[in-house]
């Protein structure tokens, strides 16, 4: 749900904005690691994961799921549920950044204005 602030367009409130490129949360945990002076092979070690499967969520191709936000919080002291809360956040950005699937929602929403 959009802000409205009399006087101001809604695009110019700040809440009411997306970032125009999603930040994957691996991205996050890899710029945190590397702020600590942690490898990426070191951090895969430590929680038990393949070097693989780390490497994946740090760029972006693998979602940080219920497990590995464990891991990460285990690890480095950040809540499971601040890394849980910014997969959901970018899943949801993704989304709507989709046309066709942005289109299909606006379907629905007319047919469910009338039931």
């Amino acid at each position: 749900m959009k802000i409205k602030l009399e006087g101001i367009a809604p695009d110019m409130i700040a809440n009411n904005l997306n970032p125009n490129v999603p930040i994957h949360p691996g991205e996050m945990v890899k710029d945190e690691i590397e702020y600590r002076g942690i490898s990426q092979k070191a951090l895969a070690k430590e929680i038990g994961l393949p070097a693989s499967i780390l490497n994946e969520v740090l760029n972006g191709k693998r979602a940080i799921n219920t497990e590995y936000a464990l891991l990460f919080e285990a690890a480095l002291g950040i809540e499971a549920d601040l890394w849980l809360r910014l997969q959901a956040d970018y899943n949801k950005q993704i989304a709507k950044s989709d046309p066709s699937f942005m289109e299909r929602l606006a379907r629905i929403r007319q047919v469910a204005a009338f039931l």
